[in-house]
């Protein structure tokens, strides 16, 4: 019987060393992976106030870095980039039109022109010569014409999807939501990757991030300039500062923006029959008058020749 009891008790001593063990794995365990989710959650947070800290207001910038962050070109290294490209561009096309101009092509060119009767080589002359600076020129520009494309593309987006934005956010401010939860709810709907609906998540994390709501606002229209975001943003900052609701203001910049978008279009049809006449006088009065004249001049130059030929 001693020595049961004493096999007993070893028996119970290895088991409760088993269940301190195990309970020691599994705490150290439950302990490493809420480490690492606070690491992770931290690293989060650092990113994402690093984000709102790089979000500088573009109003405060120069007039290049301005003009590349309004066309999506955010990083801190984009001016320095742009003037990277302008420079291996105007070394490009200066290279180009030196191996031109020393090849030969544009004399050969020109001493063919001079061949033409009625003076078109003296005319021809000076475009051939300038021609090699002129594609020269055009390298140069390169840059800014990708530039330029590319925010009048980011412009075109967000004139899109802000009829659809304000309608939703009326309606659902209408419903009873609030301002911010209607926001979250027309960004979850929303396509990824649209310029305004990432200023808008950028606008919820300002919010978030202790910003006063007015200046976050004023930071999404420096962020955008547009005037349609202009206008739809100074009327949510008055509404915000006499403290009104934001539901009839939505609504009625929504109905504003609306009429004004059909004011838009009656007035590009009523443009369009005026930019019709140049195709018109260039393309379509030649062809006519080539059929209706040309028999009539054709006959005319007969007539000459036989009068000619009997002289």
């Amino acid at each position: 019987m001693g020595t049961d009891g004493t096999n007993r008790w070893w028996w119970l001593i290895a088991l409760w060393a088993v269940v301190a063990v195990v309970g020691a794995f599994l705490y150290l365990r439950m302990r490493r992976r809420q480490e690492i989710l606070r690491r992770v959650w931290a690293e989060d947070d650092a990113i994402e106030q690093q984000r709102i800290d790089e979000e500088e207001d573009p109003s405060e910038k120069n007039f290049v870095a301005r003009w590349l962050y309004l066309a999506g070109f955010r990083a801190q290294a984009a001016p320095a980039l742009f003037g990277i490209a302008t420079v291996v561009c105007l070394a490009a096309g200066m290279t180009i039109a030196v191996i031109w101009q020393s090849s030969g092509l544009i004399a050969s060119s020109v001493r063919a022109a001079t061949d033409v009767p009625g003076g078109i080589g003296d005319l021809a002359a000076p475009m051939l010569i300038a021609g090699p600076w002129i594609l020269c020129v055009f390298w140069v520009m390169a840059p800014w014409m990708v530039v330029n494309s590319e925010r009048k593309k980011r412009v075109r987006l967000v004139e899109q999807d802000l009829p659809t934005t304000l309608d939703l956010l009326a309606t659902m401010s209408e419903s009873g939501l609030a301002f911010d939860s209607a926001l979250s709810k027309v960004i979850e709907s929303q396509k990824k990757g649209r310029p305004l609906t990432q200023e808008l998540e950028t606008f919820q994390l300002e919010v978030l991030s202790g910003i006063p709501r007015v200046n976050c606002f004023r930071r999404l229209s420096h962020r955008i300039e547009v005037p349609s975001v202009s206008v739809f943003v100074s009327a949510l900052v008055q509404a915000e500062q006499v403290g009104a609701g934001f539901s009839n203001v939505l609504r009625i910049q929504a109905d504003d923006l609306r009429n004004r978008r059909r004011e838009d279009a009656n007035m590009l049809a009523q443009a369009l029959t005026v930019k019709l006449v140049f195709p018109l006088v260039i393309c379509f009065l030649p062809g006519i008058f080539v059929v209706t004249l040309g028999p009539i001049f054709l006959q005319f130059l007969k007539l000459a020749e036989g009068v000619t030929g009997t002289r």
